[in-house]
């Protein structure tokens, strides 16, 4: 990687592009192995600087000034829960700006490098509602009420930052954010996320919601009752993602995402992770045990000792472990780089776990009364139940599939010229090729780059079906114009974070009302996750102007199985449902 312009790999940009799609997905994936995305040096410290700067620094400026503490008297502040409560609000609104996670050219945000604000504050631009029943929902736009209410959801977090504490009512030595503080933010994320699951879901509503609604209740209760709540919240998402991972998909993430970490300098540790590279990009026995040691059953069994412990030094022990995995995560810059709610997670173990231990009168037996620990692990664990029985009902957030490699993902094909249709659509960017060239890099380097974004989606399990689906059904399609949905959706929306709920047929529907897609302009695969009970996953093919007009799914044992650029042939995807054939016929491709 060079420093200040990207390791641009060594081809021809013309000849590549015109190389049929399987050809460039070989050459993309094989040099993702030693390479990764080849981002310049510099984006990494750019985002570095952000976490330290302006989330960690400033944060704990804000909430220790705000709260009568004195920034560099660490001793005095680091297990002070008011500090932990600012710290959710300052981390929520920096989300819910779009500064924090899903910010910058990691995600494909070149110029500008901010979506969010720049899209939920703006009139007309696209709103997508979570659930059709919902009333006083109908539409694809925002409104003047959508942009008042985002905007007096920063106010409520702003105003919960700025005001100092207020005793808890016992006889513990700590002050805490006066409760009724967090009522205004939780109301307007209910109400937002009703009519707009884009800000709900960037706001990361699923993770600090919850710990708002413990910050304003359960001191009624009691100060134990409050951590001891706090520390089931975190306990049900560190074990919920650790569930999630258990499956056919997690092993394809590790290598990715060690491949793309600029923090892993030496080029035989990314090659370990594969059987055998360039020709064999399966997983190897180390990636293996990364994925189902490491990063699934440690962070289960991890969390749950945390909970149960009352032994000082075994609960020190496993807070530090976790504490490496959140800083592990980061050094690896993941998919939407989620850089700032790990390292609050990496806080939060400290602080629940280290500053408040069980064997002090915070282990769950203290909590009272009793029901609330039912009560709290059922409401918890509803969304990540359903969300991994019913996927199609529930995005991946609230499912708590993070880093899960079960996905739903999404693969935009545009005929020849169609894709400049999109500039109809109002939205304050541009498409993500005019954001290099405008950033300077020439458009036929900026279209090789786009490729070597589909050969990372090529490397986890749901880019082979998709791709799959692509070139058995859609007969043209070394002519089309490929794009990954999440990078779509980016400049559509202005956020993308691996939810392929985001860019499904209802993005596609708002999309067309704008534009008007002739039939044929564009056609976009949409999967769905796999559900736990079946090892099947359902797709959908979306012609933008007819709608959806096939359905079918693919077996998960064939997609993990198969080579990223599919050298023995596309993997079967089976057609279960088509519209009328006539319209727009589906064949196998020649």
């Amino acid at each position: 990687m060079g420093f200040a312009t990207p390791d641009l790999p060594p081809v021809d940009p013309q000849e590549y592009l015109a190389r049929p799609v399987r050809e460039r997905l070989r050459f993309a994936t094989q040099h993702w192995v030693e390479n990764g995305f080849g981002t310049a040096k510099f984006v990494f410290l750019i985002y570095i600087a952000k976490l330290v700067l302006l989330h960690a620094f400033l944060g704990v400026v804000i909430a220790t000034s705000t709260s009568g503490l004195h920034f560099w008297d660490v001793s005095g502040w680091w297990n002070q829960p008011i500090v932990y409560e600012k710290l959710v609000l300052w981390t929520t609104l920096l989300e819910a700006i779009g500064i924090a996670g899903a910010w910058g050219p990691l995600t494909f945000k070149i110029k500008p490098m901010t979506g969010g604000i720049r899209f939920w504050a703006r009139t007309g631009t696209i709103r997508l509602r979570p659930f059709a029943w919902v009333p006083l929902t109908a539409g694809t736009r925002r409104t003047p009420a959508d942009v008042g209410l985002y905007l007096l959801l920063l106010v409520s977090l702003v105003v919960g930052l700025a005001t100092p504490g207020a005793g808890v009512g016992d006889s513990l030595p700590h002050e805490l954010v006066r409760p009724w503080l967090f009522i205004a933010p939780v109301a307007l994320l209910i109400l937002i996320g009703l009519r707009d699951k884009t800000i709900f879901l960037a706001a990361r509503g699923e993770q600090y919601m919850p710990a708002m609604l413990m910050f304003a209740l359960l001191p009624l209760f009691s100060f134990a009752t409050l951590i001891v709540g706090l520390k089931l919240l975190i306990v049900v998402v560190w074990v919920g993602a650790g569930l999630s991972k258990i499956g056919k998909h997690f092993v394809m993430v590790i290598p990715v995402m060690v491949s793309n970490s600029p923090c892993m300098p030496f080029k035989g540790l990314r090659r370990a992770n594969y059987r055998n590279p360039p020709e064999d990009l399966l997983p190897s026995t180390f990636a293996r045990f990364m994925a189902e040691g490491l990063g699934t059953f440690v962070e289960i069994a991890a969390p749950l000792v945390l909970l149960f412990s009352v032994n000082r030094t075994l609960t020190v022990v496993c807070a530090v472990f976790m504490v490496c995995y959140h800083l592990f995560i980061i050094s690896t810059f993941p998919l939407a780089v989620p850089l700032e709610w790990n390292l609050l997670f990496a806080y939060t173990a400290l602080i629940l776990f280290v500053g408040f231990p069980a064997e002090r009168g915070f282990s769950v037996v203290d909590m009272h009364p009793a029901w609330l620990i039912l009560a709290i692990f059922a409401l918890l664990a509803f969304f990540p139940v359903l969300g991994n029985f019913r996927p199609d009902k529930v995005s991946f957030l609230p499912s708590l599939r993070q880093y899960a490699g079960n996905w739903a993902t999404g693969m935009w094909a545009f005929a020849p010229g169609a894709e400049e249709k999109m500039n109809r659509v109002q939205r304050p960017v541009h498409s993500t090729v005019d954001q290099f060239v405008e950033f300077g890099i020439e458009r036929d380097w900026a279209e090789v780059l786009m490729q070597i974004g589909l050969g990372w989606r090529a490397m986890h399990s749901n880019g082979r079906g998709l791709f799959s689906t692509l070139l058995r059904h859609v007969p043209d399609i070394e002519q089309r114009t490929l794009r990954e949905g999440e990078l779509v959706c980016n400049t559509l929306i202005g956020f993308n974070f691996g939810d392929g709920h985001l860019h499904d047929g209802n993005l596609i529907a708002a999309v067309q009302e704008q534009v008007g897609f002739e039939p044929g302009d564009l056609v976009v695969v949409c999967a769905e996750s796999q559900p736990v009970h079946r090892m099947t996953q359902d797709f959908e093919i979306i012609d933008a102007a007819l709608g959806v007009i096939a359905k079918g799914r693919w077996n998960v044992d064939d997609v993990v199985t198969a080579q990223p650029w599919l050298p023995d042939g596309p993997v079967p995807c089976e057609i279960t449902w088509t519209a009328d054939a006539t319209r727009f016929p589906l064949g196998r491709a020649a």
